[in-house]
């Protein structure tokens, strides 16, 4: 199944001069009657007005599936960079734009209905709790936010603001994913006694940081896209900005951060798993500045009625780490493509079998004899995105809501902290948001840069 967000966009990136993308920057865009936010959410018809921040990348993409949900108008667009900027704008000319989210909520907040955050992973919950507490619906990229302090407030704000929200994380909107829920829960493997979960990529770096400054580049808003964190030079190219972010601590979450998101959900869905007991990691330290190159982590989840025993194993493996042969062996790897596992997925060991499941693709059960006759649940996809929109217009409900997607991320952030204390088991108090490691407390929560302080947060 090909997923949209997989597509090339319609709209092509038309050249414009820095004087007349300026020009542009300041003009308003023409605007419309609405009724007010109160009332919206109750008639289905009424158009709702969108706001973009960060529309490169993965932003573009959710600007283009947003952008085709009925009753819809993108109002705003916001990026730091002019070039991300200049496409969007270029496909949604009536909309104003902004290098500076700040501004734009201090200027359309009350013409906003919803918006979506696409921004680097360290600016996820200080725009999405700013325009939360003017009582616009969020859409958030995955991972919800960069420290474990920000997420658990995002998900009480949205609860307590009686909010729509949904982590992006659309696979688990997808037919594959659904499936391996509904047949992980009727039993079909029996009682699921650990999980390893792996991903290929390898979002870290194992060399210092350069010594070096460099010019920003010209249509750059270096100060804002810093945002939160300290101020430091700039270095190019691409050490930051537009993606290296992931690999560096301060700005991104490492492979575990970009992908455990995705990974992890069908695992704590399927399992009803809540907060971890404790993390461990056994891979290398995280050092320069920068996530490590190879991860390796282990959970403990207290036990729930889809595990055996009194607790359960969720073992974690990136870049070339993978499972060792005794959990392999489960899954007959001489029938598989070029006889390996895939570069992502999970491996479910249940009590009657073992449940192979790529990212994001068909589940396969073993031994294969034994299931050769098992009928796989019927689920259909939905569309991530319009879910979101409509349930902002009172047509059901979303999927991965904060108070779901957000127990689902602290747990993948806690991964990230443990890697900072190879060889330590790290205990988690998750209602009080503390680890039995002093040192490791620190990571919790971090100040924000003085005049980027952020209510609430």
């Amino acid at each position: 199944m090909k997923m949209k967000t997989r597509s090339t966009s319609p709209f092509a990136l038309a050249p414009h001069t820095r004087r007349s993308f300026l020009k542009m920057l300041g003009a308003a865009a023409a605007t419309a009657p609405f009724i007010t936010r109160n009332l919206f959410a109750n008639t289905p018809s009424t158009r709702i007005r969108h706001a973009a921040v960060g529309v490169g990348h993965m932003g573009w993409q959710d600007l283009v599936q947003i952008a085709g949900c009925d009753n819809l108008d993108i109002v705003a667009l916001c990026d730091v960079d002019e070039k991300f900027l200049a496409r969007a704008k270029e496909a949604h000319p009536n909309a104003r734009v902004f290098s500076d989210w700040r501004k734009m909520l201090d200027a359309m907040g009350s013409q906003i209905d919803t918006i979506n955050v696409s921004t680097p992973d360290h600016m996820h919950a200080a725009i999405a709790v700013s325009a939360m507490q003017r009582g616009i619906h969020a859409y958030v990229e995955k991972p919800l936010a960069h420290e474990l302090h920000e997420v658990r407030r995002m998900a009480e704000i949205a609860r307590e603001k009686k909010l729509v929200t949904q982590m992006g994380i659309q696979i688990h909107s997808n037919a594959h994913y659904r499936i391996a829920v509904q047949t992980l829960r009727s039993g079909a493997i029996g009682k699921v006694r650990e999980v390893h979960s792996w991903c290929y990529k390898t979002w870290g770096d194992d060399k210092p940081m350069p010594a070096r400054t460099d010019p920003v580049p010209a249509g750059l808003d270096w100060d804002c896209w810093l945002g939160v964190r300290e101020a430091r030079p700039y270095i190019g190219p691409d050490y930051y900005h537009p993606k290296n972010w992931r690999k560096r601590l301060d700005f991104g979450t490492g492979t575990l951060g970009d992908m455990a998101c995705h990974i992890f959900d069908p695992v704590f869905k399927g399992l009803d798993l809540a907060a971890p007991i404790s993390v461990r990691s056994e891979g290398p330290l995280s050092e320069h500045g920068n996530w490590a190159l190879n991860a390796r982590a282990i959970y403990t989840f207290a036990k729930t009625r889809y595990t055996a025993g009194d607790t359960m194993r969720l073992c974690w493996y990136d870049g070339t780490e993978r499972p060792p042969a005794e959990v392999t062996s489960l899954i007959e790897l001489d029938k598989l493509k070029d006889n390996k596992l895939p570069n992502n997925g999970s491996i479910f060991v249940g009590e009657k079998g073992a449940l192979l499941l790529p990212h994001y693709s068909r589940l396969s059960l073993y031994p294969s004899v034994k299931f050769a006759d098992f009928q796989l649940p019927r689920e259909r996809g939905a569309n991530h995105w319009k879910q979101f929109i409509e349930a902002c217009r009172g047509n059901g409900k979303t999927s991965t809501h904060f108070d779901y997607s957000g127990p689902l991320t602290e747990a993948v952030l806690l991964g990230g902290i443990a890697s900072r204390f190879p060889q330590t088991t790290l205990k988690w108090d998750s209602p009080a948001l503390r680890f039995d490691l002093a040192a490791a407390n620190r990571h919790v929560r971090r100040p924000y840069r003085k005049g980027w302080e952020v209510a609430g947060l």
